[in-house]
Formats: C-alpha cells, structure tokens, sequence
C-alpha cells in the first residue's frame, strides 16, 4: 500500500470514528480468532484502537473448543442440542474452569501486554448475569405437547447487573466476559456466549452486537454469503430450519438486541485479519448485517 492509499483509509475510516465515538459496541469472541496466534494478536489491537479513539467495547468470549479438548480428556463426551453444550454437574465444573480460569485471563493478559486496561469477569462476580434454567421443546406433533428436553445447568440470561460494567468503563477499562451466569442459591450456569452478547448489548444500550464466527456471515441455500437481513428474515430462517446448529443461538442473539433497542448486529469472519476494523470503518463492510 502506498502513502496515498494509507491516507485514503484514514479519511474512510474518519466518518465512521466521530459516529461511534463514546457509544458502545458489544463483541463476541469466538473460533479461529481466539485460537491461532496472528488472528488474536490482531484482535487485541483492534480493541485497543477503537478504545483509544473513544469507542467503549465489552468483549463476551466463547471457548468451546478448549472445553471440548478438556472434556476429551477426562474421556467426557461432548454432547450438544441445537447448539447448546448438555451440562451436568461435571461438565459445569469443566466449562467454570475452562472459561473462567484460562481463557477469560488469557485474553485480559493479552490486552494489557499490549498497553491496554483490560478486566476479566465472570457473570458470577458481582451478580453480573443472573440466569434461570434453560429448556429445549421438541416439537412432537400438532395435537400433542411439545416434549420437554433436560439439557442440564444450561441457563438463559434473565437480568444483567450493568452498573458493574458502566464503572468500569468509565474508568478507562475493557471488560472482558466469561459466559458463565448465577442462578438460584448462587449455582452456576453454563450459557451459550451469544446469548449473553445479545442480552448485553441490549442492557447496554449498545450501538451495535458484532459476533466473531468462523463462516462468512449468513448464507442462502446455495452457500452464498447473504450481506443484510431483516429481523423478519432472521425469525423466518430460524422457524423453517435455514439456520441449524451454531447460527441458531447467533440469529437468536441478534434479534434479542436489536428488540432492545440496539441499532444493527453483525455475524462476521473472525478468519479474515482485522476482520472488526473492516465491519466498522469501511463503506463496504464485511459478514452479515442484521437490521430491524
């Protein structure tokens, strides 16, 4: 790239810094951006930039694979339902540990090695996430209930404790988030780290969810990558089986914030470098935009 051009993404870039200055944007970190070496170092740079020019970020990480790897280990069989992890007591002791433990102080330690002021929480401290149990129906027929399925201490978000993050922001700090709420009597519960994106950003206020994932963004039946979707899109994908597996808690995210007020959500690459730079500051964009 010459001078010129680096000149002309600066100005690209300019429009869009004075439009985000001091608002909030929730990120879901999650796949290959969180495993290889070059992606997350990128990341953290990302993050690091949009702080400095003013944009206030909380970051909710995932951490799948390294539970997966972990539970391999102690010869504990992964099992999931439409994309949601079955937790048992066992599994639960392995995803706090996982999550919490290790990941969530990797990336903190991450961030603050490159100069920046991060801290890592769990929806336990300080009653962050508060959770109730999660169920999964099983449509069994028209004249017959659906079948209810026990997918163990799985949980939903039922409130956030905002003023814990607010304090931290406006004290210069990057919360970065363990998905892992309390529950009733301070039991923990494993929740899908999407979920908690979107629930976040809608108790935010936030001006926009973009979620890290390891495919383009939204694809139509022919794998082709779809650039913007309508709510009314997302519900209908979701209702007629389009979105399976892991797009499932990912659409159903993006519509929890945009129903709280959240102005745009985005399902983007983590694969491609500084894929989060190029969602907010060029014209073009990349991943999929999901709108009202």
């Amino acid at each position: 790239m010459d001078n010129l051009s680096r000149a002309q993404t600066l100005i690209e870039a300019l429009p869009y810094i004075r439009k985000f200055a001091q608002k909030t944007i929730v990120i879901k970190y999650g796949g290959h951006a969180m495993a290889e070496k070059s992606l997350k170092d990128q990341f953290v740079l990302d993050i690091i930039l949009m702080k400095c020019v003013g944009i206030n970020t909380v970051i909710v990480h995932g951490g799948g694979p390294q539970i997966n790897q972990i539970m391999e280990r102690m010869g504990i069989k992964p099992s999931f339902i439409e994309g949601q992890r079955i937790t048992d007591d066992e599994t639960m002791s392995v995803v706090e540990m996982v999550l919490v433990g290790t990941v969530n102080k990797e990336i903190v330690g991450l961030i603050n090695s490159y100069q920046g002021r991060a801290v890592g929480l769990s929806g336990r401290d300080g009653d962050l996430i508060q959770a109730d149990p999660m169920k999964i129906y099983k449509y069994t027929g028209d004249e017959r209930p659906p079948e209810i399925i026990d997918i163990g201490r799985v949980g939903k978000v039922s409130s956030i404790n905002t003023g814990i993050l607010k304090t931290l922001e406006g004290s210069g700090f990057i919360p970065v988030i363990a998905p892992v709420g309390v529950g009733p009597g301070g039991q923990a519960y494993n929740i899908n780290a999407d979920l908690v994106a979107g629930a976040l950003a809608g108790e935010l206020k936030a001006e926009k969810l973009i979620l890290l994932t390891d495919v383009p963004g939204v694809m139509n039946p022919k794998d082709e990558l779809i650039p913007s979707i309508t709510a009314d899109e997302a519900r209908k994908a979701l209702k007629d089986g389009t979105a399976t597996g892991g797009m499932i808690p990912k659409l159903k995210s993006c519509l929890k914030a945009l129903g709280s007020g959240v102005a745009k959500a985005h399902i983007i690459d983590g694969r491609k470098e500084h894929a989060i730079l190029l969602e907010l500051f060029t014209d073009t964009g990349i991943g999929t935009e999901i709108i009202q």
